[in-house]
């Protein structure tokens, strides 16, 4: 009896070690189809995330086209600015040459850009209301005034900036002081001294708001203010120009600008 259960065993054992193997193979067979499927799993991640770097770089590519489209358009707005103030210029000086008939009061004062010294050349004599004999009385004024002026029309801006100044000292409240204001404004506007720049065009438009310099040093105040930093005060005064001096060069001017400021704000 002990004989025949000595062989169960060993029969049993002999089948338990048979059958490790085959279990071995499957344990084995398992991690090799869980390490592809691990594989299959991070190739197609890869695969997602190639195909979004794809797409962002797409995006990209557009969003750099609309970028340098917008800025070829802001450069065409600051040649249309340019382009205005050389035909202000010229306009101005055809109708100096012709005899400097009196302009309206709504009329546009000459923009002189900042590198630009030509735009201050052959001014002609200021129009005078109310007491036009006093023209005749100005002969050691305008020899003031001239020296002053010679020195804008140079390019000489701080020394323009000193004699026009002493000007005003000297005739405070004289046929050429509206102008001598306008172009202390404009020698400081030049030198990029905006503040400056500020007070004098505040004084003229203040003072003298029919005179033929008024809408243009409106226009100055606004573009200083802008080159100052103050770029909501800047689109106030610039719509003021519009509204109180429609029609004219100085209007047309500030709309242009007020245009190429509200590019510049989207741009940001």
């Amino acid at each position: 009896m002990r004989i025949g259960i000595n062989k169960l065993m060993l029969v049993v054992a002999a089948a338990l070690v048979a059958a490790a193997p085959a279990y071995a193979q499957r344990q084995s067979l398992a991690d090799r189809v869980g390490a592809l499927e691990q594989q299959a799993n991070n190739t197609q991640a890869n695969t997602d995330m190639l195909n979004q770097l794809q797409q962002l770089r797409g995006e990209m590519q557009a969003l750099q086209g609309t970028i340098e489209q917008l800025q070829h358009e802001n450069e065409q707005l600051k040649q249309r600015n340019r382009d205005q103030y050389l035909d202000l210029d010229g306009r101005l000086n055809r109708l100096e040459g012709n005899g400097g008939t009196d302009a309206p009061a709504a009329s546009a004062a000459p923009v002189l850009p900042a590198n630009t010294p030509a735009a201050a050349s052959n001014e002609r004599a200021p129009t005078v209301r109310g007491d036009a004999g006093s023209l005749a009385a100005a002969g050691d004024e305008r020899a003031a005034y001239n020296v002053a002026f010679d020195a804008l029309k140079a390019g000489n801006y701080a020394d323009s900036a000193q004699l026009f100044q002493s000007f005003l000292e000297l005739y405070p409240n004289a046929a050429y002081t509206p102008n001598a204001l306008y172009w202390l404004g404009e020698s400081y506007y030049a030198t990029r001294n905006f503040k400056m720049a500020q007070a004098q065009f505040n004084d003229l438009i203040a003072r003298y708001p029919t005179h033929d310099k008024a809408a243009g040093g409106l226009l100055k105040l606004g573009l200083s203010q802008y080159g100052e930093g103050d770029v909501v005060q800047a689109q106030q005064t610039l719509e003021q120009v519009v509204s109180r001096f429609p029609g004219s060069d100085a209007a047309r001017t500030a709309q242009d600008r007020l245009q190429s400021i509200r590019v510049g704000q989207q741009l940001r």
